[in-house]
């Protein structure tokens, strides 16, 4: 073909020789590689298709956040009561049977209190004492100690209880099984678009995670808890969702 080209070349005008080996080039290089039309024609269609899964699962956990709250004439006095009152609490705690791991203080801190000034006056206000805080995060593990627990930890000293996170201790392994059921709704959905076709689905060309949601813990205020004294606080956990969504592309076999 070389020999071809060139003598060809050589019997045509200037302008018509950048033509021809432009076209004879890409004749040449078609003809080293037979397979491109061919592959070119063996290019099928596809399938994408969305698919969600959920999973409902009740929170096996509870958060509670307690502090105890004191106040005095001077911080000394301040932190020694405010510690024997939440060592009472944090003894009340372990007695309910929540084991040390599951407790952490949290939440320290001393404050001057200030005398409220209601005359006109720029004087800055005395100190006329001062507040302490401190907290303790309990884990509950087993729900149905909650009420109890509560009732016990506000009758023990805690003059503050800011609320209860419930929690789902394994969202992980329920995700996994909402991937499942996403990718399995995803192809249910694309069988169905097949058939309506007159196609079947080939293989997976892309499959990818567009999102989930995981349980975000709910806030109980405990604001009320403050007058049990008597009967256990009445908890109730609910439910929470947990989500995965997946796009998954497939080439049509036909």
């Amino acid at each position: 073909m070389q020999q071809f080209i060139q003598s060809s070349i050589g019997k045509l005008p200037k302008i018509s020789r950048n033509a021809f080996i432009a076209a004879a080039f890409a004749v040449a290089s078609l003809a080293a590689a037979p397979g491109y039309a061919d592959e070119t024609a063996a290019l099928t269609g596809t399938i994408t298709m969305d698919g969600r899964g959920t999973v409902s699962v009740a929170p096996d956990m509870a958060v509670i956040t307690a502090r105890v709250v004191t106040i005095s004439k001077t911080a000394a006095d301040a932190l020694s009561g405010n510690t024997a009152d939440l060592a009472k609490v944090i003894e009340k705690i372990k007695a309910a049977g929540i084991e040390a791991k599951d407790i952490q203080t949290s939440g320290f801190a001393i404050y001057p209190r200030y005398e409220r000034i209601t005359d006109n006056s720029n004087r800055q206000p005395d100190i006329t004492g001062y507040e302490v805080r401190n907290g303790v995060e309990i884990n509950v593990r087993d729900l149905t100690k909650l009420g109890d627990l509560l009732t016990g930890v506000v009758e023990s000293g805690a003059n503050s209880v800011d609320g209860i996170r419930f929690q789902v201790s394994d969202p992980d392994e329920k995700l996994d099984e909402a991937r499942k059921r996403a990718v399995q709704e995803a192809k249910h959905k694309a069988s169905i678009f097949a058939e309506a076709a007159g196609v079947e689905l080939g293989g997976i060309v892309s499959i990818s995670e567009t999102g989930i949601q995981m349980p975000r813990p709910v806030m109980m205020r405990a604001e009320g808890m403050m007058m049990a004294k008597a009967d256990a606080v009445p908890i109730e956990a609910g439910e929470e969702t947990i989500s995965a969504s997946v796009t998954i592309q497939w080439q049509i076999a036909n």
